[in-house]
């Protein structure tokens, strides 16, 4: 979803640069802004209570964070944090609210983008929920590939690191690694140079 900047700045939206790992937001606290990422990349994560990451799912540019949440009255129930140098647009939550009353096409907009990662969601929760490594990794895959136009084999380059991988789907790094080199013996996907086809 991406709303127009010059849109979000006649509403009175301003940038805010961010560095590597500092946080846009934190879990717990509440929602006060709509967040557009203009340039990097972000991911929303939270820790367990051992302090192991658990990445919820990363964000690039043109996409914003935690808008569902300017809904309902509840704080964020996890971290945005940069990976990367940032610039994001952020628009405080009432006039954010008061441009949806004034647009009802933008309104439907954010509905199906919202859609859209719900749906994502579930379908990682199903992931999750099994035992299989492989099953896992596939399905974050598939989803990814699901945005792209050609479907053929091997025709999608995976954006994330076998870290991101791992953490997305709530495994350990080695055996991310482990299972992707399966998959490949299997002719799931294909690697090279260090990139994974799908």
């Amino acid at each position: 979803m991406v709303i127009k900047e010059d849109i979000l700045y006649s509403v009175g939206a301003s940038i805010k640069n961010y560095e590597p790992s500092e946080f846009i937001f934190t879990e717990g606290e509440m929602p006060n802004y709509y967040y557009q990422i203009v340039t990097g990349e972000v991911k929303l994560n939270n820790y367990n209570e051992d302090g192991k990451e658990f990445i919820q799912n990363i964000l690039s540019d043109g996409q914003s964070c935690g808008e569902s949440l300017l809904f309902i009255h509840r704080p964020y129930p996890m971290n945005a944090e940069a990976l990367t140098e940032c610039s994001i647009l952020r628009l405080a939550k009432s006039k954010f609210l008061q441009l949806l009353d004034q647009c009802p096409k933008l309104f439907i907009e954010i509905s199906s983008f919202m859609s859209q990662r719900l749906y994502y969601k579930f379908i990682m929760m199903q992931n999750i929920s099994s035992q299989s490594p492989a099953i896992r990794l596939k399905g974050l895959l598939d989803y990814l590939k699901s945005f792209q136009e050609d479907i053929r084999p091997y025709s999608f380059m995976v954006p994330l690191t076998r870290q991101q991988m791992a953490s997305l789907t709530g495994l350990c790094v080695e055996t991310a690694i482990r299972t992707i080199k399966g998959m490949e013996r299997d002719k799931i996907v294909k690697i090279q140079d260090r990139k994974i086809l799908y």
